[in-house]
Parts: C-alpha cells; sequence; structure tokens
C-alpha cells in the first residue's frame, strides 16, 4: 500500500511539474539574429544579442540619391545605428518579447519577435496586450551594410527568391 501511494504521489507530481525544454533544445532554436529588411525596403536593421536579450538598431538607409541627408528621429538625431529595438527576452522557444521604439515620434511599443516557417522575421508591435498589434514580416538581407548607412536606392537592391514547397516564388 505504501509504494502504491508513492507511485501515485510521484506521477502526480510528474504531472504538476511544468514541461520545460531541456537546455540543449532552447540553445538549439535558433535566434532572429543578422540583418533584416523591413517591409517598405526602407530600412536594414541589425538585430543582434545584447547580454542575453536582444536588440535592434538601424544599419543601412535608402536614400534615393546619395547627397540625400540622412533621415532624422522625432528629437532631430540620426537614424544611422539609432536604436530600435530593445530588451527582447527569450520567452519560450522562438519568441521574443520586448519593445519597439517609433523613430517618428518617440512612441514605444510592446514587440514579438519570432521566425516564421519560412525563415522570415515576424515582428508584431502592439500596445499593451499583442492582441492590440499588427504584425509585420520581415525579410533577411543578404548584402553588407556600409559604416555611414547610405544605401542606393531600394530598386538596386536583390531580393532573393526561392522556391516554396508548393511551387510558387517567395521573396526572401
Amino acid at each position: 500500500m505504501t509504494r502504491r501511494l508513492a507511485c501515485r504521489l510521484l506521477g502526480l507530481i510528474l504531472l504538476l511539474l511544468p514541461l520545460q525544454p531541456s537546455q540543449a533544445a532552447r540553445q538549439a532554436t535558433p535566434a532572429p539574429t543578422g540583418l533584416w529588411l523591413t517591409p517598405g525596403r526602407g530600412a536594414v536593421i541589425a538585430i543582434s544579442f545584447c547580454g542575453t536579450n536582444l536588440c535592434g538598431r538601424f544599419v543601412g538607409l535608402f536614400l534615393d540619391r546619395p547627397t540625400d541627408p540622412m533621415p532624422v528621429d522625432y528629437r532631430g538625431i540620426s537614424q544611422c545605428h539609432l536604436p530600435l529595438i530593445t530588451d527582447a527576452r527569450r520567452i519560450r522557444p522562438n519568441l521574443w518579447k520586448g519593445h519597439i521604439t517609433d523613430p517618428r515620434n518617440g512612441h514605444v511599443w510592446g514587440a514579438e519577435l519570432h521566425l516564421d516557417p519560412n525563415g522570415n522575421l515576424a515582428l508584431r508591435g502592439f500596445f499593451g496586450v499583442p492582441l492590440l498589434g499588427r504584425t509585420q514580416t520581415w525579410t533577411r538581407y543578404p548584402g553588407t551594410t556600409p559604416a555611414d548607412c547610405r544605401i542606393g536606392p531600394p530598386a538596386a537592391v536583390a531580393v532573393a527568391r526561392r522556391p516554396s514547397p508548393h511551387g510558387q516564388t517567395l521573396q526572401r
């Protein structure tokens, strides 16, 4: 009887423990680091680790002419290397949650980031709760960015294409 009770208690404890992925499984999940092209193809954002969190900053801005002035944020500060995403921490494998700042007006929004099945970055900006937000899909930027953040017109950027499993061509 005691052995039976001990087995039941052990089973109950195991059921009540939250299932956590192993450390190896968490590390095997890729982080959304690298260079990302925004949906309107107006900027390239570098996402990298800042400690254990993720941060993002402008590293490339598409200008119509090389002599065009560098865009500035709402305070008049150059957008070149301007922080955009801050303190995004891993919530679970392939989900990061932090904040994103709108450089046009300084509003800070909540942000969730994850890699979609096609390897694109899905970034959801929201106010309060993710339900009250909008998702953008960012694609990998295949090139390099200059130190001064100046990149030629967006039409000059080659967008990598690859076939989807359904025979359609996906932009990447």
